[in-house]
């Protein structure tokens, strides 16, 4: 599979909230990177769980380049804090930003490597969460 076509899927299980096809897009041992730690998909599962259900967060692909296995995706990520996530109760308030991931997709078209990065605090202040 074209590697832009493995971080579309990725893009679009994400906005669904389909973490069963996310998890089928991994590699058996992916390693995924994000602002909030580093892990497995067992690991990171339930903080993007959260970031689904709680926050709301969808994800427009602004731009996707791709040199050979891997691509690196800038978004616009917006949500709505409308479930309790993280240990707190919901604002109601929205919130956009500029996301961005690298991604590196092995031989089989599954990924093999996920960073991701964003301006958490920007988002905190956005959705009236106060900065610890």
């Amino acid at each position: 599979m074209d590697p832009k076509a493995v971080v579309r899927a990725y893009v679009d299980a994400f906005n669904r909230g389909d973490l069963t096809a996310m998890r089928e897009l991994l590699a058996d041992d992916a390693e995924i990177q994000g602002v909030l730690g580093r892990g497995t998909f067992e690991r990171v599962e339930p903080i993007w769980r959260q970031l689904i259900e709680g926050y709301g967060m969808q994800l427009t692909i602004e731009e996707l380049i791709a040199e050979g296995p891997v691509v690196a995706a800038r978004y616009r990520e917006t949500g709505t804090f409308r479930a309790p996530a993280f240990g707190r109760e919901p604002t109601g308030r929205s919130y956009e930003l500029v996301a961005m991931e690298w991604f590196e997709i092995d031989p089989s078209g599954r990924i093999r490597r996920r960073w991701g990065a964003r301006d958490a605090a920007s988002q905190a202040r956005q959705l009236g969460i106060p900065l610890e």
